[in-house]
């Protein structure tokens, strides 16, 4: 399968600064990237990423987050079907930051995957332990258990998700999970999806704990991360266009 590089800029940017980021990536691509790539730019700058986007095939649009419902009285939130309009083709859902600030728990992570699945959205769904959590060796029970709900709601079509590994004591601290032990999550996790799939192959596993220019080439190498969820060195054309040209 095609490794995934995906950006996750969170809420950064201004939406001058958005296009000039975007479109310096885009300048960077001199030719067609091995690796499939994509920006997860904040929800008000979704439409102008359309546009900047449109006309190319190397980099695709992807949202932060999206809503566990359909529609309704739901102040604030963006449905799927919204997001379709706007040409997304990834969703990241349960990402740390969501189900530690926002409080969302493993059955509202599995139905906006559904959600996005039923959108025609790819979801890039979120697992990783604590760092309290890694040190009482709960790793392996802690991102069983989070992808245990994803696959119980979404079985019948789990080979269309994307799965990110980001131990959440190396998002933005600058810690990053040695190759080894990424890799050991990871086979946890494929291991996971075999039992679930006999296509399983085909579902590409990310790794998301600051992966950046330096680390990515020996991260990449392992057989089991097929990509990577980039936080900080995506919102730097030269260290995302750089961790693209690692992938392979």
């Amino acid at each position: 399968m095609k490794q995934l590089i995906a950006g996750n800029w969170k809420m950064n940017a201004s939406l001058a600064g958005s296009e000039t980021l975007v479109r310096s990536v885009l300048d960077g691509l001199k030719t067609a990237p091995v690796c499939d790539v994509a920006v997860c730019v904040p929800a008000p700058y979704l439409a102008a990423a359309q546009r900047w986007l449109a006309g190319q095939g190397a980099v695709h649009l992807g949202a932060q987050d999206v809503s566990q419902h359909a529609s309704g009285a739901y102040t604030g939130e963006v449905s799927a079907d919204m997001l379709r309009e706007f040409g997304v083709r990834y969703a990241i859902v349960g990402h740390s930051e969501r189900r530690q600030y926002h409080g969302e728990d493993d059955a509202a992570v599995a139905v906006k995957a559904q959600r996005a699945l039923a959108a025609g959205i790819t979801p890039i769904v979120c697992v990783g332990e604590t760092l309290a959590e890694r040190d009482g060796g709960h790793t392996e029970e802690v991102v069983r258990r989070q992808l245990a709900a994803v696959v119980h709601l979404n079985g019948h079509c789990i080979t269309e998700i994307v799965v990110a590994y980001e131990p959440v004591w190396a998002i933005g601290t600058g810690k990053t999970a040695t190759p080894e032990q990424a890799q050991q999550v990871h086979a946890v996790l494929r291991k996971q999806l075999e039992a679930a799939s006999a296509h399983a192959d085909r579902i590409p596993l990310l790794y998301g704990g600051s992966m950046n220019a330096a680390n990515a080439a020996s991260l990449l190498a392992q057989p089991d991360i097929n990509g990577g969820l980039v936080g900080g060195a995506a919102l730097k054309a030269a260290d995302f266009l750089a961790i693209v040209a690692a992938a392979r």
